[in-house]
């Protein structure tokens, strides 16, 4: 026979390790009801909780093993396709499970969604008798009745599902897992409740992301994309980043594909580390591993696109306290100088350096390079009122740190009465900012708190 080659056998370990789902399921349920059923017999320690736990497990055991029992057609809701947990009769005639009708009714909607007559009102009758008899069907089949649906929840039908349970399947398997990938990513682009989905057991995002460990997968330009792309949709649900930032694969990944994807990779990159650095807890990781260098190189070097991307990743990331110092270390204040003075990205590294005011080494960096006529110019002519506040609070903390600008910005100031100006008309921020640098002049250079006949507040 002949020797498979090295793509062959990789692909075939993979295979036999990755069993599918649902059989992996049935050896988890296995090992559980061993557990349970030792720590009833064996233990003596039998509560109530451990035996409600085991009725549980050996309904899914057996809804496994044998397949779950057909469901009536009129016990599902014309919606969500599932079970319904609470009918109720809209005005129509029609039954629905309320959570899902009433979802729609507060988007607006006046329209029953099968006889797409209008309605003549929004009321909603608990349809009793149909509650009943989905009970009855419950405990005949041993199932535990469902609570209706809460808001932690989450409205995600069946419909929304099954597309995403077939992609789990095809992960599993090493010669689908370029299609599944690049099904994730434009599955979850649009569809919240995908996103959503996948967060709801902690398992399924790793799950997703063992396709990192095949060296044959990553190391191809489209997957690489279609990975960085589908983690930044799923990373657009909140309880998904905590999961995302967890797993140690996903942040080494995406800065993994900072340093050597293409253009697209790059910036879909920055955008994900982006969107995990809204947990602190992601932003200490984030840059413990690495990110910052390669950020600030596509800050520098990226396209338009890509180096916005940055820059939001950067900006989110110095939040932290502690990161402000390794940023300041890696040339950010430099490389957000020049996207302020070539006029290419003044309104995000504007905002980079306000956030690191307080950071020495990066003001006088800056304070070397043309900064004080150029912030005036911000000031003056500039239509953002954030860049104006973020461009008054750097000027201000670079004549804190740097004496020999004071009679620059004074001179400056004399000249066009900016400052002045904005203190009076700009809005609060600015404002008070404005106000912040002329005390800091005046009691600088020992002068009384007005300037041609305009006193402070």
């Amino acid at each position: 026979m002949e020797k498979p080659g090295a793509e062959e056998a990789e692909a075939e370990a993979l295979e036999s390790a990755a069993a599918p789902a649902a059989e992996k399921k049935v050896v988890e349920l296995k090992s559980e009801l061993w557990r349970l059923v030792r720590l009833i017999v064996d233990d003596d320690d039998g509560g109530v909780d451990t035996y409600d736990e085991l009725a549980k497990a050996l309904v899914e055991f057996k809804h496994l093993t044998f397949g779950s029992p057909e469901v009536p057609q009129h016990f599902l809701c014309p919606i969500s396709g599932e079970l319904m947990r609470d009918p109720v009769i809209l005005a129509s005639g029609e039954t629905y499970d309320r959570a899902f009708i009433q979802e729609l009714l507060d988007s607006g909607s006046r329209i029953c969604p099968l006889s797409q007559e209008v309605l003549s009102n929004p009321i909603l009758t608990p349809n009793h008798l149909l509650r009943i008899m989905i009970s009855e069907w419950y405990k005949e089949h041993g199932i535990p009745l469902p609570q209706p649906w809460s808001q932690d929840e989450g409205l995600i039908p069946r419909k929304e599902r099954v597309p995403l349970y077939d992609l789990l399947d095809k992960i599993s398997s090493a010669s689908l897992q370029k299609e599944a990938m690049k099904e994730l990513r434009l599955l979850t682009k649009h569809n919240k409740a995908a996103r959503a989905l996948l967060g709801e057991k902690p398992d399924t995002i790793p799950q997703l992301l063992s396709v990192l460990s095949a060296p044959r997968l990553t190391s191809d330009p489209e997957f690489r994309n279609d990975t960085v792309t589908a983690i930044l949709n799923i990373s657009m649900h909140e309880r998904n980043r905590k999961i995302l930032g967890d797993d140690p694969r996903a942040i080494p990944f995406l800065i993994d594909s900072l340093k050597n994807g293409n253009m697209v990779t790059r910036s879909n990159a920055a955008a994900a580390l982006f969107s995990l650095s809204a947990l602190d807890s992601n932003k200490r990781k984030i840059v413990e591993l690495g990110a910052l260098k390669p950020l600030v190189e596509l800050l520098e070097q990226g396209k338009e696109t890509a180096r916005r991307d940055a820059a939001s990743a950067i900006f989110s990331i110095c939040l932290h306290p502690k990161n402000k110092k390794r940023a300041v270390e890696e040339g950010v204040a430099g490389v957000a100088w020049k996207g302020i003075m070539d006029k290419s990205l003044v309104d995000e590294s504007l905002a980079i350096l306000a956030l690191l005011q307080r950071q020495q080494e990066a003001m006088l960096e800056i304070s070397r390079s043309g900064a004080v006529p150029a912030l005036f110019g911000i000031i003056r002519e500039s239509t953002s009122r954030e860049s104006k506040e973020n461009a008054v609070a750097v000027l201000c903390t670079i004549c804190k740190w740097d004496p020999t600008k004071r009679r620059e910005v004074l001179e400056e100031e004399n000249l066009s009465r900016t400052i002045c100006t904005l203190s009076h008309v700009g809005h609060r921020g600015a404002s008070e900012k404005a106000e912040e640098l002329l005390r800091v002049l005046w009691s600088l250079e020992g002068r009384k708190k007005e300037t041609r006949g305009i006193h402070l507040v």
